[in-house]
């Protein structure tokens, strides 16, 4: 009897440590390993972040105030000469973007809302930084859906080519972003250099410089470097936040189609979430996440990111991971939940590490590595 037992306890302890075998080599070190820094001092709601050259980016915040900041030291230099701000709730000075084929003269792009006769206008300038001062600034773009409102901006950036591409949300009018006439809820395509149009648009007849509309308020923007095409979030109202490919001369739906309610509950519109003539989202979230900055990671620090797309979430205070199989999203990992605030942006640096700038009073910039 004695002998059984001491087998049965033997035969316990050894599926005991099968199991915890098998659990150790099955959890993916995901959230595991790694390290994170804050940089420097403090910033007052930083919005955009793009990196300026390998040891310095650039940081805006939305009150008008734009830093060269050193990610080695920390230490930050203020850049003069910006243009005039419309900083009212979420108003100010928003993206910013290096262009990296531009060579030495590294011109710098920066998309803001302007004050103008009867209120604001989500806008874009080029200029060029010399020392601590923006020159040979010049206005590409001035959007013409004018509103005293202080919501839904867009002004998320992107170059392609020879052409800058800009994100404009509705300004709080839902129905403008379907008025081809407006340059509300839509994404912008200008060449970068002079902020002229060519109408490729053959398809409808919308203005030349409108590449798609029907979007609510799109804050996020990158380039997919396998594809070339541009990827774009946006933020729905209650739920129905959105990842688009956008395609020229697409219809994105809002406000007639969306899978979001409004806030105070119930349908919007017809409550339809897909229809014909109109693009379906490629990836939605309900409820939101408040998605922002993204960038498709492409580095080796993190192979567990690698051709993956990273997405930064203000609401839920963290990062999305949105894992991709046969170039779509197909799964997603939520990692740094409430570490760093309200993460606004998102960058990669050339070493693999990622940058992240969190929108509060005390916001700051971080550095994710390992």
């Amino acid at each position: 009897m004695r002998i059984r037992t001491i087998l049965f306890f033997k035969l316990i302890t050894f599926f005991l440590y099968l199991v915890i075998a098998v659990f150790s080599f099955s959890t993916p070190s995901f959230s595991q390993d790694f390290k994170f820094k804050k940089i420097g001092k403090s910033f007052s709601h930083p919005w955009g972040i793009t990196v300026y050259s390998d040891n310095e980016v650039l940081i805006t915040e939305r009150g008008g105030s734009l830093f060269k900041v050193n990610i080695k030291n920390g230490s930050k230099r203020k850049i003069k000469n910006l243009p005039n701000v419309f900083n009212v709730k979420q108003g100010g000075l928003l993206d910013i973007l290096v262009d990296q084929n531009s060579g030495s003269k590294r011109t710098v792009y920066i998309c803001y809302s302007s004050k103008v006769t009867n209120g604001s206008s989500t806008s874009l300038l080029v200029g060029e930084i010399k020392g601590n001062e923006l020159i040979k600034k010049k206005v590409l773009f001035r959007a013409n859906n004018i509103s005293d409102s202080g919501v839904h901006f867009g002004c998320r950036l992107a170059i392609l080519g020879n052409a800058i591409f800009m994100s404009i949300g509705d300004r709080g009018n839902r129905f403008e972003a379907q008025d081809i006439k407006s340059h509300a809820g839509s994404i912008i395509r200008i060449n970068k250099l002079n902020g002229s149009s060519q109408n490729l648009n053959n398809i409808n007849s919308w203005s030349p410089e409108l590449f798609t509309k029907g979007h609510r308020n799109p804050q996020g923007m990158a380039v997919n470097p396998k594809t070339n095409e541009i990827w774009v979030n946006e933020h729905g109202p209650k739920g129905g936040d959105e990842i688009n490919i956008i395609k020229l001369g697409k219809n994105y739906g809002w406000p007639i189609v969306t899978f979001g309610e409004e806030y105070w509950g119930g349908k919007i519109g017809q409550g339809i979430t897909t229809l014909e003539g109109f693009e379906d989202p490629i990836w939605y979230w309900v409820p939101s996440i408040a998605p922002s900055g993204m960038t498709f990671y492409n580095k080796n620090m993190f192979p567990e990111f690698k051709g993956n797309l990273l997405v930064s979430s203000l609401k839920f205070k963290s990062i999305y991971v949105i894992e991709l199989k046969n170039g779509m999203p197909f799964e997603e990992r939520v990692l740094f939940k409430n570490k760093f605030g309200r993460i606004r942006d998102i960058e990669q640096l050339k070493d693999g590490s990622i940058l992240i700038i969190s929108d509060e009073k005390n916001g700051g910039l971080y550095k994710i590595y390992r």
